[in-house]
């Protein structure tokens, strides 16, 4: 009978097989158990087309208040990705989803100075992924972006805390600091601006982002990496087919 050394020594044999030291790489592979030998399958569920409804709002909505009830840490945290033209460069940040209706998917932000807004200028076009690590699902969502005017804006600003609602009054998003002194003398400045007073207007260069969406995709892990994809696409005018507005597809993991 083999040693319990021995069988340790030939499963680390094993594991350095499947990961041969690669001197160039600063990661290679990485996995989340200690030994570094595989990485996690996705087992928690599966995802077939009956079980989606026709509209991809109301079938996120099912998702998000799913994974409100099920202690997914933040699930409205989302990734908004925006690209400049003409020279393509992709950037992306984490937000917070704050509504959700059957125009569109919203978030908040400073549209002033910030890069977002920069590469919005240019080029409507915008994403946002969704990623629930508890459920092993994602949602992907492609559109236009169309920013709010500032009487819808100032309903969610008012629900902000005071700091926050300065906070986004001082912030020159994304302009070079020459140190955290001068972030908060900005700060000072606001406070002294509206000392004494509640009710604080929503400043003219923030206010909400609307993703219009094209195209929605819902992503269930599956093992082995054949996950279970389904995407929502507008119809064009004038389409016949399916009824509704919406052609779902599965798609290929």
């Amino acid at each position: 009978m083999q040693s319990t050394s021995h069988l340790l020594f030939r499963s680390t044999l094993s594991r350095m097989a499947l990961h041969p030291p690669q001197n160039s790489k600063m990661i290679f592979a990485p996995a989340n158990d200690k030994t570094n030998s595989q990485a996690d399958q996705y087992k928690k569920g599966s995802l077939e087309k009956e079980q989606l409804g026709p509209c991809p709002f109301k079938q996120f909505h099912e998702w998000f208040s799913y994974a409100q009830s099920h202690n997914v840490h933040q699930p409205e945290t989302v990734c908004l990705s925006t690209a400049s033209l003409p020279s393509g460069r992709v950037s992306a940040r984490m937000v917070y989803l704050k509504e959700l209706d059957e125009s569109g998917f919203v978030i908040y932000s400073n549209f002033g100075t910030s890069k977002k807004s920069k590469d919005l200028e240019g080029n409507k076009w915008a994403s946002l992924t969704f990623w629930w690590r508890e459920l092993e699902r994602q949602v992907r969502v492609e559109g236009m972006a169309e920013l709010m005017n500032s009487e819808e804006s100032q309903i969610y600003f008012d629900t902000r805390i005071r700091g926050s609602r300065i906070g986004a009054w001082a912030s020159k998003q994304s302009q070079v600091l020459e140190g955290r002194d001068e972030l908060e003398g900005w700060v000072k400045d606001i406070e002294k601006k509206f000392d004494g007073k509640e009710q604080i207007p929503v400043p003219q260069f923030w206010g909400g982002l609307r993703i219009k969406p094209e195209l929605v995709e819902f992503w269930q892990g599956r093992d082995s990496r054949l996950h279970d994809r389904f995407q929502y696409t507008k119809k064009e005018e004038g389409m016949e087919g399916d009824s509704g507005k919406w052609v779902i597809d599965r798609l290929s993991p």
